[in-house]
């Protein structure tokens, strides 16, 4: 299976992209962002693009993939709306519109949020623009898929592009195996994440937005590679 990568430098990002790189059913993995990974790898390729509203200047090289495993977000903290859905809408439409006008059956899986609202009732401006992209993805194409994660745990090591994020994420650290027991259903972690992804863009199941509880069930079905 052929790979993109939106994202893989953020803190969701580099657990998924470690899961693609040790998966033997991905064979190639094509990240596209603003910054290098600062990885090397066979399978792995870069395309280092600025302007992720438009991805015409690298629209013949998006053919012939499988899946995209969109990663790219940002906080809402802090933000406008304005820009806020730039990142959060507009980027990621401009990515699956390019990427299946070139790849026609690929599976987009968009990382999306636990509470996010389709229905644009929410009063958390995040969750109405979310809910606004998913419904616009779906509608899209019939192989895109939604996750939903609750508290991801990152990879050891791991930093965010948020300052405060890292902070939390390490303050947090000693507590994650006490969350996953107390609250199974609404903790998983960035690795499980990708193989989640994995298994979904290779068996393409009806179920189309997916929480975290199916998240990791999804992730037992595809297990950790060597």
């Amino acid at each position: 299976m052929r790979t993109i990568i939106f994202g893989a430098t953020g803190m969701v990002g580099q657990g998924v992209l470690d899961t693609c790189l040790r998966d033997d059913d991905v064979t190639d993995v094509l990240v596209i962002g603003r910054t290098p990974t600062g990885r090397t790898h066979p399978k792995l390729h870069e395309i280092h693009h600025g302007d992720f509203t438009d991805l015409t200047a690298v629209q013949d090289r998006l053919a012939g993939y499988d899946a995209c495993f969109y990663c790219l977000g940002v906080t809402a903290a802090g933000r406008t709306e304005a820009e806020y859905r730039t990142v959060t809408h507009d980027y990621p439409l401009a990515a699956a519109r390019a990427l299946h006008a070139a790849s026609p059956d690929l599976a987009f899986c968009y990382v999306s949020g636990a509470g996010t609202d389709p229905t644009g009732k929410s009063r958390m401006m995040w969750a109405r623009v979310k809910g606004e992209t998913e419904t616009a993805l779906l509608q899209l194409s019939p192989r895109s898929y939604m996750f939903r994660p609750g508290y991801i745990t990152p990879l050891p090591g791991t930093t965010s592009k948020t300052a405060w994020y890292t902070l939390f994420y390490r303050a947090l650290a000693p507590l994650n195996p006490l969350l996953r027991r107390l609250a199974p259903r609404h903790v998983t972690s960035s690795a499980q994440l990708g193989q989640a992804m994995v298994h979904t863009a290779r068996t393409r199941p009806p179920g189309r937005v997916l929480t975290t509880a199916d998240i990791n069930n999804a992730a037992a079905l595809r297990p950790p590679q060597p």
